[in-house]
């Protein structure tokens, strides 16, 4: 594949498993137009011309021309100046290395993780909170984001990959909205009663299976197995944690049970004081279902995929090809 099919495929199917649904993309998009065409021209160039077709800000080519070809991809979590060494090692050693793909955004991608969070207010609206006040809560929580990266030295790790040579390229909210549609489709056709039976369906899938072997989870850090699991919310996907503060809001919705990959300690106390029940699901390997969910296109797509930095690779491609 060329590194441009690549992208595109990525940006598809994070549209297609989007908690926003194509309608309210299409009119982002078109805003994110509209914004660009009404700037003075010597603002212009300074205007991420990719929003205009991509709306996942953290999950784009950050290294390396499109018509790149790869044949083998070096894959991970958190793909840094360490392992940007460690491919080009390989590619000492006589591996093929065409390509890097980090999970967590570099460059850009981190800098602009707060434009992807406003997603997080579609899907509180979907559990019942007004969309005025998940709107308001989000676009706070926005900002403090926003401020907390933006002193990053954002680039090291693309620098690094510059010198070398190597192609980079992230796939963050694109890839955490697979996990999110998965899990959401998986609670839904299984229906589990309890908190307990929760737990069970997520270690009935490998990539949980292998985080509880190295005792990272699933796990239940507010409630207990025993409790009611009630209406679940999936928060998976939305560049990192919400509010606090909306916690109150899906309790009052009726939200019993969530199921996140990880939560602040100021999280945990705030559910707790809800009464909701939580599971943290666990950060690095529900990551890795939702990176596996794409990698499987591309690995059906003659792409061989090197796993590493934390990335629990389980593919469902090569399976669906062992039984046909």
């Amino acid at each position: 594949m060329k590194l441009g099919e690549i992208q595109k495929l990525a940006v598809k199917m994070g549209i297609e498993k989007d908690p926003r649904g194509r309608e309210e993309i299409k009119r982002i998009l078109a805003a994110n137009r509209e914004k660009y065409e009404k700037l003075p021209e010597k603002e212009k160039r300074y205007f991420d011309l990719e929003s205009l077709e991509n709306p996942f800000a953290d999950s784009r080519i950050l290294v390396g021309e499109e018509d790149v070809e790869v044949r083998t991809a070096l894959v991970g979590i958190d793909m840094e100046v360490p392992e940007v060494l460690l491919a080009d090692r390989l590619r000492e050693k006589g591996e093929r290395v065409d390509l890097i793909i980090s999970h967590h955004p570099e460059g850009k991608g981190l800098v602009n993780l707060d434009k992807v969070m406003a997603l997080q207010a579609d899907e509180w609206y979907r559990h019942g909170v007004p969309i005025n006040v998940g709107e308001a809560l989000i676009g706070k929580r926005m900002q403090e984001i926003y401020r907390a990266f933006l002193p990053r030295n954002h680039e090291r790790a693309l620098d690094a990959a510059r010198l070398l040579g190597i192609p980079f390229m992230s796939m963050h909210t694109v890839a955490d909205n697979q996990v999110h549609a998965y899990l959401n489709d998986y609670f839904t056709r299984k229906k589990p009663r309890t908190v307990g039976e929760v737990i069970d369906l997520l270690l009935e899938i490998p990539e949980y299976q292998a985080a509880a072997r190295s005792q990272a989870g699933p796990v239940v850090i507010v409630g207990n197995k025993d409790n009611r699991a009630g209406k679940i919310m999936v928060d998976m996907t939305g560049g990192t944690e919400g509010p606090q503060e909306v916690l109150e809001k899906l309790a009052t919705a009726g939200v019993g049970t969530v199921v996140a990959m990880h939560y602040s300690e100021k999280h945990r106390e705030e559910a707790e004081k809800q009464r909701l029940n939580v599971i943290i699901a666990g950060h690095v390997v529900s990551d890795s279902l939702g990176m596996n969910l794409m990698l499987d296109r591309l690995e059906e797509k003659g792409v061989h995929i090197i796993p590493v930095s934390g990335l629990v690779r389980v593919s469902r491609a090569r399976k669906k090809q062992s039984r046909s």
